[in-house]
This record gives C-alpha cells, structure tokens and sequence, in this order.
C-alpha cells in the first residue's frame, strides 16, 4: 500500500514495509527526509514553482526547495500530490509529468515527462505505475477524455496505455491486483485489474469522491456533495458497496486528514466570492461531530501531527507572495505559525 500525502494509512504501510523487508534485501539506511514533515507547495499557476519544504519538528528547522537542493535544478511544475510507495516518493505535477525520488535525500531516480495532460496521484501495481489523469480540455474546458496512464516501470519512462475512465478521477488505492479509482465528477469508484490494465467494474456512489483512507485492513471512500459528506466501505471480494454514512459538513473540499484515533478533519469552504473557510472534525467511530471546529479564511491543506496532537493548517494567502503554515492543538488553539513556499497544499508526517 501507498503512504499517501494525507497520511491515511501511515501506520499500516510502515507494517507492511517492515514485515516485507525480513529476510529480503537489506532495509535502505534512512536519509535526511525519511524523519519529519515534507510540506507540498503546489506553486502558482504560470510560474510552475511547486516545492517541497522539509520541517523538523522537534527543532522547527525548516528547509525550503529540497527538490531543488539535491538535483540542482527546479522542480519546475505545479505540484498536486506525493505519494510514498515502493521505497520511492512520487512528485505527481498536474502540469503534466512525475519526478521520482529517493524518499531519504530527494535525489532523482526517474521521471514520467511526456504522455500525461493533468496527472492527479497513482499508485504502484503489478510493478507499474498507474496515474490518474483528467486528460485534455475540451473547447469547453470539460474533461471528456480522462484515464489512468500506464508506465511498465515503476522508475519511469513511457506511457504504455491509457485505460479510459469517467472525469476527473483523483485518488487510487491498490488491493490485490486491483486498483479501485475515485471518479469524482460523476461520482463512481472504478476497479481496474492491473495485471491485465482494464477496466473491470464501476461502482456507482453519491456526491464527488476524492479520497480513500484504509483502517485495519477496509477500504473507506470519502465523499462530498453541497451539505454532507458521505463515507463508503466496499465488500473487497466482489467489490460492490458494504457501508454508507451521511454526515452534515457543508461545503467540503475533499482535502481531509486522518488522525491515530481515527478521526477526520475535513476542509471546508464556501468558495468564492467570501471563502469561508473552515474545518469540520468526524470522529468516524464516535457522535462528537463538530460541521465547525475551526474556521478561518484561504484555507489550502491539513495535516495531522499525531505524536503531538497538533493540526497543520496551510493557507495560501490568495497566492499573493508565499503561504503560511498555521500549527494548532487539539483544542483550536494556535501553537505556532511559519511561512513557506506558493500554494501550500498537503503535508506528509514522517
């Protein structure tokens, strides 16, 4: 399994990873960027200036453009998601290429650069690579033709085929042999077979789901529509829908962290004009719902600290000069702020 950049299975891929490594090659020694918080700057549009800041938090030591700082060069893209798996950090830029890394040091071991128009995440299957892709723009700024990129080499290299699927899909999720896809603009979960790179099943689901997260072993998909959000669980053998919850959180953007207790701290936001923004606390084995725990304005990403019970909260600041990283407690209260990079979207605790 993938260690996500929302961290939602954070626990139980580092399970799988050290029971695999016994008595098979010898664990990678750890780097630099194997300990603390990586902070993801999307980077402003036109610029292409995406970055990865390191934070040390146990000295507050921040290091900014490690990208850049290894390979000596910019990362150059607009940088939509991390993705830690396969002993590799995965540099998803949704102007349309991967840079893959060594997770310690952040030094290039390959890259995807053609063959992809909007890449949102992936995942590693089979000993592929499998990329969401909203695809081209139409003359109407639809997505008509989404798919699921394929690269035969989890380094890199070429796309070898493109697996259509509904628009805009954003988060993957490997079982098995099989990657389940979020549809999120016409609300379905598609399963693909990885080894034969097909599509064989679609799920239909409520509102425009965006992210899966796994607690012992299930799969959950979060979901959002205008006043709620919803939670699915999925029978894995047939892969039809075993759980649906609907809780009151208006306006989620589909940004959400998970923390050790198994609570979700989901993004809100009511857009333009105002943006309005907040975060909503889902304790999803629990009745404490909280639609407003947090509110504020220019709210981009969340993260979770749960060694510290601390909230990372990023702001984008209008994407008018750097943003700000806002450090809050259990109880809402802010510990500390820091500036970074353009765009700060998501965090990766490590």
């Amino acid at each position: 399994m993938k260690t996500k950049l929302l961290q939602l299975g954070q626990v139980f891929v580092s399970l799988l990873i050290l029971f695999s490594c016994i008595g098979n090659d010898p664990e990678r020694p750890l780097g630099e960027y194997d300990r603390g918080i990586l902070i993801m700057n999307e980077g402003s549009f036109g610029s292409n200036d995406g970055e990865v800041y390191h934070l040390n938090p146990s000295t507050n030591e921040l290091k900014p453009d490690i990208f850049e700082a290894a390979n000596g060069r910019p990362f150059a893209g607009l940088l939509e998601d991390m993705v830690n798996e396969d002993d590799k950090m995965y540099l998803i830029a949704n102007t349309g290429k991967v840079e893959i890394v060594n997770p310690g040091d952040f030094k290039s071991l390959g890259a995807v650069t053609s063959g992809l128009d909007q890449p949102r995440s992936l995942t590693v299957n089979s000993g592929k690579l499998f990329i969401s892709d909203y695809g081209p723009y139409d003359a109407n700024f639809n997505t008509p033709s989404s798919y699921i990129a394929v690269v035969r080499n989890t380094l890199g290299g070429t796309v070898s085929k493109k697996i259509a699927v509904s628009r805009k899909p954003e988060d993957l999720i490997s079982f098995g042999k099989f990657i389940l896809v979020a549809g999120s603009e016409e609300g379905k979960v598609e399963v693909i077979d990885a080894e034969k790179e097909e599509l064989v099943k679609s799920i239909e689901v409520e509102g425009n789901p965006s992210q899966f997260f796994e607690i012992d072993g299930k799969i959950y998909l979060f979901s959002s529509k205008a006043d709620e959000v919803v939670i699915y669980t999925f029978h894995l053998d047939n892969f039809t829908l075993a759980t649906s919850n609907w809780y009151p959180i208006a306006n989620a953007t589909g940004k959400i962290a998970l923390s050790n207790s198994n609570t979700l701290y989901i993004l809100t936001s009511s857009g333009w004009p105002n943006y309005e923004d907040g975060i909503g606390v889902l304790p999803l084995f629990g009745t404490s719902l909280q639609p407003k725990w947090y509110e504020g304005s220019g709210f981009y990403g969340i993260g979770i600290d749960s060694s510290k019970e601390e909230i990372y909260v990023a702001n984008a600041n209008g994407f008018q000069g750097n943003g700000t990283i806002t450090v809050l407690d259990k109880s809402g209260n802010t510990v500390r702020t820091f500036d970074v990079g353009r765009g700060p979207s998501g965090f990766m605790m490590k």
